[in-house]
């Protein structure tokens, strides 16, 4: 693997790799605290047999969208910001790059602020060193991201067992101190929310990390592995997450992993459990960050854009602008599913499952299909009273069609006369 990780070029054949590096990198990745907070909203608003099937149908439709995406990422060797100069032209594409990148920065500051927060709260030392903290770690957590594929690569294969290890053996203890399956699927609800409400909560903690999971897929060196690592990790590996938030809300009233497992007693765990997921997700975070950025310039400086995000990254959750950041990056994600709505209708609409080599092609400045189907998919998806990230999706594609269509009878019609 180049130092570069090529960041403004397809990937080669001949850097391509297997399964497994796919699958933990993935996992690693959707190994999320805010996904567990997420499904501790729903843990007390549905039965247990209720909420097993909103994790069910949730997860599945989320890692349907991300595994779409990843086969066209396998095909083409791009990523979605590279894929976004076909459907959103040259100039327009940065519009992409802008929304994608400043998500993924305000979510590093969110999981820089929240290790040292939690951090000082669980060992008790002094607040004072809140700030250095966060300083620290917001620098740290970039070095894998540096170094790139293979660094992520070599951080979750030790991680990720270890988290599942961890996760199983405080989900197992949990049963045991609710008194078995028998009394958890009699728990009843305490709050209501509705069936779409609770999918919309499920898809969209996650729907942005989904669209640039391709980061990672078009390293993939076969379809099926491109599909299967990302089905794995945002069917399975999200789905675990939603469900360990949901059941540590129900048993111990803490949605938290870490405070989970600090309420049965396992304190190192506890602070292992909280540096391995916040670091295998802020790594990929920042590398997202770095890969949006790259293509926002068009530099291949990669690694300099890496350490550019994380130092912003860390200002922001020294000065506190993380706690007014979250509910604006959760209603970007409303905006988010309709870029890879857009991707996919532009790939196997316009170019028929096989895009021209960047290097081949000169792109117009605006793909005005590609942005107005986009606008359009935006606009229904903001005011949809169900399922926003879905319809923004399906939207899209549609909306997709009928410009193409129609811009291409009014060419044959101008043609005509």
């Amino acid at each position: 693997m180049t130092q570069s990780d090529y960041p403004l070029i397809e990937v080669p054949q001949n850097q391509r790799r297997g399964l497994l590096p796919m699958a933990v990198i993935l996992l690693g990745f959707t190994f999320f605290t805010a996904t567990m907070w997420a499904g501790g909203t729903l843990g007390t608003a549905f039965s247990f047999a209720e909420l097993l099937l909103v994790i069910f149908v949730g997860n599945l439709l989320l890692g349907l969208y991300a595994s779409c995406l990843a086969f066209i990422a396998y095909k083409s060797g791009l990523n979605s910001v590279l894929m976004g100069r076909f459907c959103f032209g040259e100039i327009g594409s940065k519009l992409a790059d802008f929304i994608l990148g400043f998500t993924q920065i305000g979510w590093y500051a969110w999981g820089t602020a929240t290790l040292a927060i939690v951090l000082v709260k669980i060992t008790g030392i002094p607040e004072v060193w809140q700030t250095p903290l966060m300083i620290l770690f917001g620098m740290a957590f970039c070095i894998t991201a540096m170094i790139g594929f293979r660094g992520m690569d070599i951080l979750s294969r030790i991680a990720v067992p270890a988290m599942l290890l961890f996760i199983l053996i405080s989900l197992y203890t949990g049963l045991v101190d609710v008194g078995g399956l028998s009394a958890l699927f009699g728990i009843e609800p305490t709050q209501s929310l509705s069936f779409t409400a609770a999918i919309t909560i499920v898809i969209g903690t996650f729907v942005s990390g989904a669209t640039q999971a391709t980061n990672w897929s078009r390293f993939a060196n076969s379809g099926k592995v491109a599909i299967w690592a990302t089905m794995g990790a945002f069917f399975i590996g999200n789905g675990l997450m939603v469900l360990t938030g949901a059941l540590g809300t129900l048993i111990y009233q803490q949605a938290d992993i870490v405070d989970v497992m600090l309420a049965q007693g396992f304190m190192i765990l506890a602070v292992l459990m909280l540096f391995l997921n916040i670091w295998t997700t802020q790594d990929n975070t920042i590398y997202n960050f770095a890969v949006a950025g790259c293509n926002l310039l068009r530099t291949d400086k990669r690694r300099i854009v890496t350490v550019t995000g994380a130092a912003i990254g860390t200002v922001m959750a020294v000065f506190g602008m993380y706690n007014f950041l979250i509910p604006f990056l959760v209603l970007l994600g409303t905006f988010i599913p309709p870029i890879g709505g857009v991707i996919m209708a532009d790939f196997w609409l316009r170019h028929k499952g096989q895009y021209p080599l960047l290097a081949d092609v000169n792109l117009p400045a605006f793909n005005w299909i590609g942005l107005g189907a986009y606008a359009i998919a935006s606009a229904a998806a903001y005011l949809s009273p169900v399922m926003p990230p879905i319809v923004g999706v399906f939207v899209a594609i549609v909306a997709y069609g009928i410009l193409s269509f129609l811009t291409h009878r009014q060419t044959v019609t101008a043609l005509g006369n």
